[in-house]
């Protein structure tokens, strides 16, 4: 297995925080997965791109960073069923399924990542979530030191969250995710944006209109360092939403199955004024509130105390709450978002 020791990961976070690790480890084969101890694997950080990560502190914890890669195509009368490994980049994923003709996934075009690190945070874009189009996932449990496989019931997929972001957070590694896409394509282009689509509508058409939306908004990484989205969307329930859409009637939101509403962090973020807003070297981006930039800070910690900043204006304004979406990683592991000093 290839391992690197006092190794910097400032290209392998996409923030470009420049901190070090005493030990890296790339494993690319099941074997190499469990030649891992479990001692070790308990004090380790699994990254996969790096690109919803904020190294808080100097120093970064031991790295395992599974390097999997292949993509494995199979079929039924109804679906296509295409299995892929962590260390795939997601966008080139989502990219070889509709060139390959297998259509579902091209709501999440241009979403930064891995393969692996989309059930953990189950990504969503556009009207659809990951999870719609995962059969199961496997997992290599480093106790049992054995591949486990989860049905899409038993990953617990919730807003932004999973089983692997909860109870299962560092004890294993997602080596491959299993998706299940129909044949029988429906689109789904209702959210804002792809609602003015011209007839006839394709899959082609989706990804290439969702990536120039994308474009449109969300800074390239290598020329001005981000994670993306740093917040969550905030879901509030229905009478507080009619008190606020009271004082904000141009206020976009989104309805919910289950009666509740989305609301959009990035113009809560606007509305109070924090548009633009730079401090420390760290700034909120001037087109798209809802990006968190590192201009030129070399410490994760001026991130962490923007965020906090942000969070103390939106609930000052707003009453509302927002949640990282960003992971926050410090020497010893994933930090609770508590200890840094955000709500």
């Amino acid at each position: 297995m290839k391992i690197r020791t006092n190794f910097s990961l400032q290209t392998f976070n996409s923030f470009n925080v420049p901190v070090v690790t005493a030990e890296v480890l790339f494993p690319s084969t099941l074997k190499e997965l469990a030649e891992i101890s479990i001692e070790k694997a308990a004090k380790s950080y699994i990254l996969g791109e790096g690109t919803n990560t904020l190294f808080c502190q100097e120093n970064a914890p031991t790295i395992i960073k599974p390097s999997l890669m292949g993509i494995e195509v199979t079929e039924s009368d109804e679906y296509f069923q295409v299995s892929a490994a962590c260390a795939q980049n997601w966008h080139d994923l989502v990219v070889f399924c509709i060139d390959s003709g297998m259509y579902g996934l091209e709501n999440l075009a241009l979403i930064p990542g891995s393969v692996g690190a989309a059930p953990v945070q189950n990504i969503g874009a556009y009207g659809i979530e990951v999870s719609d189009f995962i059969e199961r996932v496997t997992w290599f449990d480093f106790v049992q030191q054995k591949l486990i496989s989860f049905t899409n019931a038993e990953c617990q997929f919730g807003y932004r969250n999973s089983i692997f972001k909860q109870t299962l957070n560092g004890k294993g590694i997602i080596t491959h995710v299993h998706f299940l896409l129909p044949k029988a394509w429906r689109a789904v282009d209702s959210y804002q944006g792809l609602n003015d689509l011209a007839f006839p509508i394709t899959p082609q058409a989706i990804m290439a209109k969702v990536i120039q939306l994308r474009q449109a908004k969300l800074p390239e990484p290598k020329q001005l360092p981000n994670a993306g989205s740093f917040f969550k969307n905030p879901i509030i329930n229905e009478d507080f939403f009619n008190a606020l859409q009271q004082n904000y009637p141009q206020m976009p939101f989104y309805r919910q199955p289950n009666g509740e509403i989305k609301l959009a962090a990035g113009w809560l973020i606007e509305q109070a004024g924090l548009k633009g807003y730079r401090h420390e070297g760290v700034g909120v981006h001037e087109n798209q509130a809802l990006v968190i930039i590192n201009y030129d800070s070399k410490h994760g910690q001026h991130i962490v105390a923007l965020s906090a900043y942000i969070q103390e204006k939106i609930m000052a304004k707003f009453n509302i709450h927002l949640v990282p979406e960003v992971r926050f990683i410090g020497e010893d592991g994933e930090l609770s978002i508590a200890s840094t000093g955000c709500q």
